[in-house]
């Protein structure tokens, strides 16, 4: 689990140095960015799933694992993340593949922390 935590803490310590230079553009980018993944008529997981293929096809290993960690919290079952997987690398290509080795071994890390 070093890997998540590795990661949680790194990303709560830099938003909190960012957030705090009070920068009214990130603030707001911040908040839109929170409020787009809200629960409205498309689902907060659903939302979070088209979060992770878009992420997976931009190739942003950060947001990848952000959204795995936002979908492992929503309960997203082992057989909607393989579907999701193979929807972003086909959308993407091959170039998403060594992404989609590292979501994998995320997403693995996560499952064993609810075992």
């Amino acid at each position: 689990m070093a890997l998540v935590e590795q990661f949680d803490e790194y990303r709560s310590r830099m938003n909190e140095r960012i957030l705090g230079s009070d920068n009214l553009i990130i603030k707001r980018l911040f908040n839109l960015d929170t409020n787009t993944y809200a629960e409205g008529a498309v689902s907060s997981k659903t939302k979070e799933l088209i979060g992770l293929a878009c992420s997976m096809v931009l190739r942003c290993d950060d947001c990848v694992k952000y959204h795995l960690g936002k979908c492992h919290e929503l309960g997203v079952t082992e057989a909607e993340m393989q579907e999701v997987f193979s929807i972003a690398t086909v959308i993407g290509g091959t170039i998403v593949i060594p992404h989609l080795r590292r979501a994998v071994e995320y997403w693995d890390e996560l499952q064993k922390g609810t075992e």
